[in-house]
């Protein structure tokens, strides 16, 4: 994906190369993670800042589906209290064998689930558990894939419509209040171009790492301008990835 701000700015905690998979779908450089991560956290918070709110505004956080943390310190930064839960790792808080929390009812301000939805078959049953270790008035900032290349973590079930998404989430006691696309299909049609040149061109011996992260230069500016060309209502229903911000109901 494309993004404008510079690895030196991203506020990312970076997993190593076998772990990238688990948020972005794709065993990425740093340097593409870092870029597809910012792309993210800036939906997020122009969708908060509709609202007239940041993460700070948040003070108990859960990261439901947390994987590698790398958003970590993002909410931590923001002073928030972050507490993380997995299945593939020990974190804050456990998740029992039939997919409940150890958590109370109603113990955050916010849950977090990036990139999680589409690795998970009971969708009611994962929804269903965020609503109810939220407060009354609690928030669900949610991500997941429009369009996308086949990543399991063990498994990899749906892609979503912006549509899908919000009936899927209105039906299991939430309120859509803000959605944001993520790159458009020019955009992602290219990054999809970029990571089969990386696989083809990073084996070849000696000058194959030089040419892929070339390769993968050139298709990135493409991709940035080709995300700016495209028409807003096109990116709206097509996009790579969406971010949805839902209040509970």
């Amino acid at each position: 994906m494309a993004a404008e701000s510079t690895a030196e700015s991203a506020p990312l905690l970076i997993p190593d190369f076998a772990l990238r998979s688990r948020v972005a779908g794709a065993a990425q450089t740093e340097e593409d993670y870092r870029m597809t991560g910012m792309a993210g956290i800036t939906a997020m918070n122009d969708a908060l800042a509709h609202l007239e709110k940041t993460i700070a505004d948040f003070t108990t956080v859960l990261d439901f589906g947390c994987g590698a943390r790398p958003y970590e310190r993002w909410f931590a930064d923001a002073g928030s209290h972050y507490r993380g839960a997995d299945i593939d790792g020990a974190h804050e808080v456990a998740i029992k064998p039939d997919g409940s929390l150890a958590s109370a009812d109603g113990e955050y301000d916010l849950v977090a689930s990036f990139q999680v939805l589409e690795h998970v078959w009971d969708v009611g049953s994962y929804l269903g558990e965020a609503r109810r270790v939220l407060r009354q008035d609690g928030w669900l900032l949610l991500s997941t894939h429009g369009s996308w290349l086949y990543h399991p973590h063990p498994h990899d079930y749906r892609r979503w419509t912006a549509e899908g998404l919000q009936r899927e989430v209105e039906s299991r006691g939430f309120r859509l209040v803000r959605m944001e696309p993520v790159v458009g299909p020019l955009a992602w049609t290219t990054i999809f171009r970029s990571l089969g040149a990386a696989h083809v061109l990073k084996p070849l011996p000696l000058a194959g790492p030089l040419l892929a992260a070339l390769a993968a230069a050139l298709l990135n500016a493409q991709a940035w301008v080709e995300d700016r060309i495209t028409p807003r209502a096109i990116t709206a229903v097509n996009a790579c990835t969406y971010i949805a911000l839902f209040r509970r109901a």
